[in-house]
């Protein structure tokens, strides 16, 4: 994967006659949470931040997009953190682009290559994968913030109804990748999670202290590593998108990252986890904007003999409302996940509920400057925090006021 990003950054050092395009995101905030822990050190707190009142720069990323005279362009996007929990700076995205023009009938062939999310997020659609919605993503996409990144190649069709005087879309898109082998792992230990935080292509994630790490997971790393290659097998996401124009799209996809559960190098196991997602973005009456996610799958880990560890069922939903007036913006979101623990490792019990609410407000000082103000609360079982002397059941609330400058 290095050497992508090395021959990538040449490319586009190198790209003479070409448009090139800076923009970026300055995100300060006050937060102050109710909660354990976090998950992103290491704890089983639901959000990014540590029990505690903090000061942090929460996210500084910067885009540069090179567009050349023909239908390519390359695209690299870095994060930085400097939040007192977990300080970061690095690659989040570097992927070339291809987008053609449309045929006779209105069909447009698109593809992209490199290293890059699988295309499921309504909420994070702004610069850097940030969200214009909320400061905290919903439990779907902060797990895709954290776990998914791939190297693959993605190629989407797509016939555009405006050339047959329709005002219907229709796309079809199919991705091969690999790199994503432990996708799942932190989802099992320490479950669902309410996080803008986005891993960095080169960290590593902490697993909290679980008593089977001295038991039948004492051959497990005692961290993730995300973004690796372990069996050599490719896995696939298919994408089909119905869009009707000026009210809304309707997509269906399946993921599966085809990992050969038997394989384990340095501590790092192959995760089989495949789902199936239902996203749904629709223009109501009053400019009221409705997203609407939906996402159910399973996750394996085996032994190298083939004996279940980690067998888990998992499933998660949102819906988010945003009503945006002159300077103003005003979003509410519901959502509500699970995990079901299907294997009999007894000392690993991987089964959660909860429920979340988020309340944003954002005001529009000038040209992409906001101030923003968020309320979140999630109320979760997860009988494995018992294990380690914390609350079965947990209330986890947060305050948070930022101010967020788009350039």
């Amino acid at each position: 994967m290095r050497y992508w990003l090395w021959m990538l950054c040449l490319l586009m050092l190198n790209a003479n006659a070409a448009e090139h395009d800076f923009s970026g995101i300055i995100d300060m905030r006050a937060s102050y949470t109710d909660s354990i822990d976090s998950h992103v050190d290491g704890g089983l707190g639901k959000y990014r931040f540590n029990d505690g009142g903090q000061l942090s720069i929460a996210q500084a990323g910067l885009s540069y997009q090179v567009d050349w005279e023909n239908a390519f362009a390359a695209h690299i996007t870095a994060n930085g953190y400097l939040d007192g929990v977990r300080d970061g700076l690095g690659i989040t995205e570097a992927f070339l682009k291809y987008r053609g023009l449309p045929y006779q009938q209105g069909y447009r062939i698109q593809a992209r290559a490199g290293l890059m999310y699988p295309t499921i997020s309504l909420e994070n659609i702004a610069t850097a994968w940030s969200s214009p919605y909320t400061l905290t993503p919903s439990s779907i996409n902060s797990w895709l913030g954290e776990e998914f990144r791939h190297l693959g190649a993605e190629f989407t069709i797509e016939r555009l109804g405006k050339f047959t005087n329709s005002q219907h879309d229709f796309s079809l898109s199919a991705t091969l990748f690999q790199n994503n082998d432990t996708a799942g792992a932190m989802l099992a230990w320490h479950g669902w999670t309410n996080s803008s935080r986005q891993t960095l292509i080169q960290e590593t994630l902490p697993l909290s202290n679980m008593p089977s790490l001295q038991g039948s997971l004492a051959e497990q790393a005692r961290y993730s590593d995300p973004f690796i290659e372990l069996d050599n097998r490719f896995g696939y996401h298919v994408n089909t998108r119905w869009r009707y124009q000026k009210r809304g799209e309707l997509t269906l996809g399946y993921y599966d990252n085809n990992a050969d559960t038997r394989v384990v190098k340095n501590g790092q196991y192959a995760w089989k986890t495949r789902f199936f997602h239902v996203d749904n973005k629709w223009h109501l009456p009053y400019k009221i904007l409705l997203l609407a996610q939906f996402m159910q799958g399973d996750t394996l880990m085996q032994s190298p003999d083939g004996i279940d560890v980690v067998n888990n069922r998992y499933r998660a939903a949102y819906l988010l409302l945003s009503r945006r007036w002159q300077q103003h913006r005003l979003t509410f979101r519901v959502e509500g996940f699970e995990v079901e623990d299907r294997d009999f490792t007894l000392d690993d019990n991987n089964d959660e509920s909860g429920f979340g609410l988020t309340a944003s407000y954002q005001y529009r000082i000038q040209k992409g400057w906001y101030l923003q103000a968020e309320y979140n609360r999630i109320d979760s079982s997860r009988p494995a925090r018992a294990a380690q002397g914390l609350p079965a059941d947990l209330i986890e609330q947060q305050w948070q006021l930022a101010s967020r400058w788009y350039f």
